[in-house]
């Protein structure tokens, strides 16, 4: 059965027109805190997105009140180290799939972003947040610290020293401080989060997906790798667009002055 035509328990799926999946955090009484069951569905419908042809772009998002609150304390409260890494491991496995997806991700934030939720939000490509959200990493406060991937992406996105500020005192934060250090791309109203991630997702579906997938992979690796060592990777993923069909219709485009028409071949 496709990931379009399952029921979830957690979650909402939908494509859209152009090509936008679009995956809805569902566990509004929780505040969509993450649990298990969470994450494989998760898991499941992006990885249905990133092998279907018919997707260009994702969007991530929960409801008005809640991308996401963390961890579901009630669930992990009572781990064992081993339980809690084999936690840690579903977590990565989710966020990995999210940032490693063959098609741009987008978040759409309202309401709360705290911990896991947060930390998931650091995990796409794009971020478009609510005026009003509250985010955060209070994980110190409980006794532990951001370990689904804080550590390592918001000094990626942010500065470390910022990073050490809001992950040691696990105070809150709001969108314009967000936008203001580099931890999103865009601050506006509530009631247009959605609607504005609708918007950069139908421009990202113009593109070339094959384009996207390889920029998308530079960018990444541009975090892990010596400068050298990523324009290499970088050199070769650019040649290898010029075997595709989209790099011929793209340049063919432009130089007959009319629009490109990408199939993602």
């Amino acid at each position: 059965m496709s990931y379009r035509d399952k029921q979830y328990e957690t979650c909402l799926v939908s494509v859209e027109e152009p090509g936008i999946g679009i995956i809805q955090l569902n566990r509004p009484k929780a505040f969509n805190a993450v649990n298990e069951l969470l994450l494989d569905e998760a898991y499941e419908i992006l990885e249905g997105f990133h092998l279907d042809p018919e997707v260009r772009a994702i969007i991530i998002r929960g409801n008005e009140n809640a991308f996401a609150a963390g961890a579901d304390l009630k669930a992990v409260n009572g781990y064992n180290p081993f339980q809690a890494r084999d936690f840690l491991d579903k977590v990565h496995k989710t966020l990995f799939m999210i940032e490693d997806n063959h098609k741009p991700t987008i978040a759409a934030v309202n309401g709360l972003a705290l911990g896991g939720g947060l930390e998931m939000v650091m995990a796409c490509d794009i971020r478009i947040v609510a005026d009003n959200c509250t985010l955060g990493l209070p994980e110190i406060n409980l006794g532990i610290f951001p370990g689904a991937g804080g550590t390592q992406r918001f000094p990626r996105s942010s500065s470390i020293c910022l990073a050490k500020q809001y992950i040691f005192t696990g105070e809150f934060f709001d969108g314009a401080t967000a936008e203001k250090i580099g931890l999103v791309n865009k601050v506006v109203p509530a009631a247009e989060v959605v609607g504005e991630a609708t918007k950069f997702a139908k421009r990202l579906c113009k593109k070339s997906p094959l384009a996207l997938r390889e920029a998308k992979a530079c960018v990444n690796n541009s975090m892990n790798l010596d400068i050298k060592s990523g324009s290499r990777a970088e050199q070769i993923a650019w040649s290898m667009l010029f075997a595709s069909e989209d790099q011929k219709e793209g340049m063919g485009a432009f130089l007959e002055n009319r629009k490109a028409d990408f199939k993602g071949k």
